[in-house]
C-alpha cells in the first residue's frame, strides 16, 4: 500500500514544473478548490446529524453565515477562521 501511495505522489511531484497545461484547462481548475470545499462544507453545515436543519437552533448555519459576514467585511482569512470559531463556541455553548 506504501509503494502505490508513494509512487502516485511522486509520479505528481516529479513532473510537477514539466508539464504545462492549456490556458482553458488552467482557467477551469480555479474552480475546483471552491466546488471541492463547498461540496464539504454546505451538507455539514446544513445536515449537522443527518437531517436537514434550517432553524435557528442550528448553531453550524448560525456560525457559517456569521463567518461569511466577517469574511465579507475584513477580507482576511485568519480574522475569518478566527472570529468563526468563537461564534460557533459561543453559539455552542449558549444555544446548545
Amino acid at each position: 500500500m506504501f509503494v502505490i501511495t508513494f509512487g502516485i505522489r511522486f509520479v505528481m511531484f516529479a513532473f510537477a514544473g514539466k508539464i504545462t497545461f492549456p490556458v482553458w484547462m488552467q482557467q477551469s481548475l480555479k474552480f475546483v478548490p471552491p466546488a471541492v470545499l463547498t461540496a464539504i462544507i454546505v451538507p455539514a453545515v446544513v445536515m449537522p446529524f443527518g437531517d436537514m436543519d434550517f432553524s435557528f437552533s442550528n448553531v453550524y448555519l448560525l456560525a457559517a453565515i456569521i463567518s461569511v459576514v466577517i469574511s465579507l467585511v475584513t477580507k482576511s482569512l485568519l480574522k475569518t477562521i478566527f472570529f468563526g470559531m468563537l461564534v460557533f463556541l459561543l453559539l455552542k455553548f449558549l444555544i446548545a
